[in-house]
């Protein structure tokens, strides 16, 4: 909004003219979503209070530690999601399609897991909306946003005659290969992108049981895409990496610069011990986003790399279904394995800075598959 109305304004006031800038409007974007975060929470946390008397419900099978986090408020995830939505169309160029695919699956999932976590409260229960509904509901907002993401790919190849012998609509980039997409097709591209927005969303779903835990991990990893999406969108850059160059993309740090200020601000609440959860509120619309820029990008798999905390997370509780339902015996004290280790007796802030370590050595890994090509 402010690049449409203040960038032609820089014939008369040349200052104006740092509104033509990624590095500026995402910068700006980081710190307008910090503000709001930290100028909003207080009033926030208060009006959630206020309607949940008794807070999140606390599983009865869970680790003993859970029980003192009685009567603390979800939902947090709202002021992400107000913080991100705000800064992002302040800053953004209106006329990208790109921020507006990805704020459709951030905001669609968030209505989801509001739903989910209204259920949860209302019912008084850990069990919130219907697996398959919700389930139905990501797809349903998966395929609109990664179908648009395809027309976007198709426009910006005949536009920008991009090599015609690339698919810059349905491919997919392998790491550590220069210059190559991988072409699924439009049906197993749309299936594919579905399963990376989805996985990616409840994988952070599963990562968010400890204060702070999945808040940072999202937040280097916003980081790293932000960088990503940077040079993507950058053609004298992406050559220069051997990466496929998707005219574009670049405006999308501006967005992952709205989801970093609006994790730290959210953070700042939501750091040990808790004034807030985030929820499903949070949590699915976090991870969603992170899919949806991974495919606009055409970086799907080195999400797997950044994100690979949250893989690790989701394995941990396929391995422990899997061996009970197959063997009657489990692998992990608890899953997801955060859990595994507070039943060994280690203590949540412990648990919390070694993952928040190991997201940020798998972002460093996966940032060097951009030079290692």
């Amino acid at each position: 909004m402010l690049f449409e109305f203040l960038l032609p304004l820089s014939s008369e006031f040349s200052p104006l003219r740092l509104f033509q800038y990624l590095t500026f409007r995402s910068g700006g974007a980081l710190m307008t979503a910090l503000i709001i975060g930290l100028v909003l929470g207080p009033a926030t946390i208060r009006w959630l209070k206020r309607r949940q008397a008794e807070g999140q419900p606390i599983r009865d099978d869970g680790p003993e530690s859970h029980f003192r986090k009685r009567g603390t408020p979800t939902m947090g995830g709202v002021l992400i999601l107000l913080s991100v939505a705000i800064s992002t169309l302040l800053w953004m160029d209106l006329g990208n399609g790109y921020i507006w695919s990805v704020l459709i699956v951030t905001l669609g999932f968030g209505l989801l897991g509001f739903y989910d976590d209204y259920r949860k409260l209302t019912n008084r229960s850990s069990k919130g909306m219907p697996s398959k509904l919700k389930f139905a509901g990501q797809i349903v907002i998966s395929v609109i946003a990664t179908y648009w993401i395809m027309r976007l790919g198709w426009d910006a190849q005949f536009k920008y005659q991009v090599n015609a012998d690339l698919p810059l609509a349905t491919g997919v980039s392998i790491p550590f290969l220069k210059g190559y997409l991988l072409d699924l097709g439009n049906f197993l591209f749309i299936l594919f992108a579905c399963c990376v927005m989805v996985g990616a969303s409840n994988a952070v779903n599963l990562t968010d049981g400890l204060d702070g835990l999945a808040i940072v991990p999202v937040m280097i990893a916003a980081g790293v895409f932000g960088l990503i999406a940077y040079l993507v969108g950058n053609s004298v850059f992406s050559n220069y990496l051997q990466i496929t160059f998707v005219p574009g993309t670049g405006e999308l740090a501006v967005f992952c610069g709205s989801l970093v200020g609006a994790a730290l601000g959210f953070l700042w609440f939501n750091a040990p011990p808790a004034m807030v959860f985030m929820g499903d509120t949070g949590s699915l619309s976090m991870g969603g986003a992170l899919g949806a820029i991974a495919v606009a990008v055409k970086h799907e798999l080195v999400l797997a790399i950044v994100g690979g905390l949250f893989v690790l997370e989701t394995l941990s509780v396929i391995v422990q279904v899997t061996s009970f339902k197959l063997t009657g015996k489990r692998v992990f004290r608890m899953a997801p394995i955060h859990h595994h280790f507070e039943q060994k007796g280690w203590q949540e802030p412990t648990i919390v800075v070694r993952f928040w370590i190991i997201a940020a050595v798998l972002a460093i890994v996966g940032l060097s598959t951009l030079k290692l090509r």
